[in-house]
Parts: structure tokens; sequence; C-alpha cells
């Protein structure tokens, strides 16, 4: 009963309107830029590793960016491409790149606009994203709608992409290697759970408390280190399984395009196998690298920067990062070895696919694949913390206990998240995604005046480079 009731509102607020004003978004913004995010792509990759000198910020733009990516590469890029590629076939993978091309313009804005428009008090801290670009920018009457995003901000981080969905992907990682056929059990709450999950549910729910406690500085250290380290790993696995079954990629990519489009589908079904791709492609995509989603402009506004859209370009390298490469990569994987149509489900099928895949023992690849998905859901646990952190900030007008006691919430949150099926994470958080999503969009569209300003004064005193 509970599945279904869930299913529906998912199925309402991911409906075509979404997804129409998502892409449109994206599509809107890359005209008005002038597909800056294929011509300046070069630039935006040299800013991502070069800091500015004399930046005002809390933060690196590097850190930031570490910061925005720590939540943004985690269970999306290994079970939510599994999850999209599995319900919506392997087509949903080339919508998912679709909203990510466009994705690219979006996340600029963001960085754009939350640098533009944040807020630094006498004591040097940084609080900005969609609330006060919503409120600076679009003006105080609609401080209403910065309050609405900063709701759903909080909800997303406590019962969403924060919590769940990467605290299920770890655990359930964990017990598939230590106890994949369940013979070590403890019963509660009327359901059976492995020892290796409860163990690994209440080790990850320490560990977390460390960091948070520790503030922005602390998540932005652990991320600068963790996320450039795991991601070259993983990169590196996938690369070698592409390059083991290189023969393979052409039928894959076919496979994906004949897919996205309906053409394997019957006459009548055509139509809905295309919408079906789109949808669980997009929503994934989206849960992936976050763009439009208003999350990443939070991390963005604390960067040591005096330049708007320098960082908007920093920025737009994490959906490039995220989804043009690492999703790809995971998405083939997943078609080449077949592995989406075994019936399995979330880690399990990429676990299937890089065991088939690679040239390498089955427990080598699921040891792999597991400390992969761990470090990554770990850091996205850290930056959605602090993603949350500032929406109930915003919230509370910076109330300090408000947001201490509020971390303790969100170590429980982690505590709990194993318990839950894996339906039931990925569709809460489908629909917390898509409530955030809406002010920020609107917001976006609002502002695209300030973007394309900002961003002919910058090239313009920028010739160079």
């Amino acid at each position: 009963m509970f599945d279904t009731i869930l299913g529906s509102i998912d199925d309402f607020v991911w409906g075509p309107v979404l997804i129409f004003l998502i892409l449109v978004t994206g599509i809107y913004l890359t005209a008005r830029v002038g597909f800056l995010q294929i011509r300046h792509l070069g630039k935006a990759l040299k800013f991502m590793v070069k800091n500015e000198e004399n930046g005002e910020g809390e933060v690196t733009s590097f850190g930031a960016l570490c910061t925005a990516l720590s939540a943004t590469i985690g269970t999306g890029n290994i079970v939510g491409v599994a999850t999209a590629i599995v319900a919506g076939g392997p087509g949903a993978l080339f919508w998912m790149e679709v909203a990510a091309l466009f994705g690219m313009a979006t996340k600029y804005s963001e960085g754009l606009l939350a640098v533009k428009y944040r807020t630094i008090d006498d004591g040097g801290h940084v609080l900005g994203g969609p609330f006060y670009y919503i409120e600076n920018g679009m003006g105080k009457n609609w401080r209403w709608l910065g309050k609405i995003f900063a709701f759903f901000g909080v909800c997303v981080g406590l019962m969403g992409i924060g919590t769940f969905t990467q605290v299920n992907g770890i655990t359930s990682a964990v017990g598939n290697f230590f106890d994949p056929d369940g013979a070590n059990t403890l019963s509660f709450l009327g359901r059976d759970y492995s020892i290796a999950v409860v163990i690994a549910g209440i080790v990850l729910a320490v560990f977390v408390g460390l960091v948070v406690i520790g503030g922005l500085k602390r998540i932005a250290s652990v991320s600068q280190v963790v996320v450039p380290f795991m991601a070259v790993i993983y990169v590196v696995f996938c690369l070698v399984l592409l390059i083991c079954n290189v023969t393979a990629i052409p039928a894959a990519v076919v496979e994906i395009l004949q897919g996205a489009f309906g053409l394997r589908a019957a006459a009548g079904g055509a139509l809905g196998a295309i919408i079906l791709a789109m949808q669980k492609g997009i929503a994934r995509g989206i849960f992936s690298n976050e763009a439009g989603l208003g999350s990443a402009p939070i991390a963005a506004a604390a960067a040591q920067t005096n330049e708007p859209v320098r960082q908007g370009l920093v920025s737009m390298t994490g959906t490039f990062i995220d989804t043009i490469v690492i999703c790809t990569m995971t998405g083939l994987s997943i078609v080449i070895t077949g592995a989406w149509d075994m019936g399995l489900e979330g880690v399990a099928v990429t676990t299937k696919a890089f065991q088939d895949g690679l040239p390498f023992n089955n427990t080598f690849c699921a040891f792999v694949l597991m400390i992969c998905l761990i470090f990554f859901a770990f850091t996205t646990i850290l930056g959605w913390d602090y993603y949350s952190e500032r929406c109930l900030e915003y919230l509370s007008g910076r109330n300090d206990k408000v947001v201490k006691g509020y971390r303790w919430l969100y170590i429980i949150a982690v505590f709990i998240g194993p318990y839950f099926t894996v339906s039931e994470v990925w569709v809460i958080a489908d629909i917390f995604n898509a409530l955030m999503a809406l002010p920020n969009l609107i917001a976006l569209l609002a502002l695209s005046g300030v973007i394309v300003a900002e961003t002919k004064d910058f090239f313009a005193r920028n010739k160079e480079l």
C-alpha cells in the first residue's frame, strides 16, 4: 500500500511537465549563453584546478567544487544508473546524457548566480544559493519561494539524496559482499537484516558524525582528498572493462539509441517506451549530477572568488565529470554485459557488470565496486549535510542551536537508512528532488537576463582567456 502511494506521487511529480521544464530550462539557457558549455569547456577545466588569487569566500574554488562533487558523485553513478536502465531500458542512458549536456548550462547559471547574490557577514561566514538569488535577485516579494526551496532542501538532505539512498547503497553493497546469501541475520521491525548490514550502518553513522560535527571546512578537506582519488580508481576500472570489451561497444551504442527512440518496441508501445526511457533517464540524471536541483550553488557560494562567471564555469565541470564521464562509463558497462536484463536490482546490477566484464575474479570485482560505492556514498552524505544545514540556516535565521540539533537528527537518519527497501528509498528521493527543483528552475528562468549580462561582461573584460 505504502509503495503504491509513493509510486503514484512519484509518477505525478516526475510527469511530463517537470521533465519538459528541466529540458526547456537547460535548452533555453544554452541558447542564451551561446553553447558556452561546449565553447568554454577547456577554460572551465583549467579554472577547476587553478584557484583565484585574493578571492573572497570560505574555501577554494576547487574545495567548493569537491564539496559539490562529493554530493553528486555517489550512488547515483553506480546504483542510480543501474536502476534507470533496469526500469527504462538502455535508452535511459541516452536521455541522461542529453539532460546532462543542457544541464551543464543550467549548472553554470546556478554557480554564477550563487556568487553574485551571496551574503558574507562580518565574520566571513558565507551563505548563498537559490534562496538568496531568489530573494536578492527576484526581490523580497519572492522570499516565500526561497523558503519553499530551503524547506525541500532540508527534506532532500534528511530523507532523500543525503541519507537514505546513500546509506542503503553502502550497506547493501557490504551485505552483498560479506553475506550474499543472508546466512547471518537479525530479526526486528518485522524483517530480517544481515548482521553485515547492521554493523555497516552503525560504523557509517559513527564516521559521519565525526565529520559533520566539524562543519564545512572539515567536509571540504575530506572531500578534496577522497573524491578525486576514488573517482580516478572507478574510472580506471571502467576503462579496463570497456577496453576488454571494445568490440561490443558499437552494438551497445545501437541498443541505447534504439531504446531511446522506442525502435525496439512494438508499434503501439513505441511512444510509451520513449516516455519511460526519458522519465527514468532524466530523473536519475538529475539525481546524479543535480543540474537544476539547486544544491550545487549552495557550495559554489562559499568559493574564494570575486568573479561569478568564473565560478559558474567551475561549477559546470561538475556535471561534465559526474554524468558525461562517470555515468556514461557505468551505463556502457551495464549495457555491454547485459547485466540490466538479468532480474537484478540496485548495486547488484553494476556488480554483475563488473564481474562479467572485467578480467578479474568475481570476489575482487565485487570488492572494488563495494569500496568505490562506500567512499562515493560517504562523501555524498557529507556534502548533503552541508547543503541541508545551509537551507536550515536560511529558514531559521541562522539559529546555531537549530543547526547543531539538526546535525544529530541527520546522524540518526544515517543510522536508520539501511532498514528501508531499495524501491522505497529511491522513490522518496525522486519526489523530494522534483519538489526542490521547481523553485530553482523558476528563478533561473526569471534571472536569465542577469546570467547573460554577467557572461558578456566577463568575457569582454577577459578577452585573453
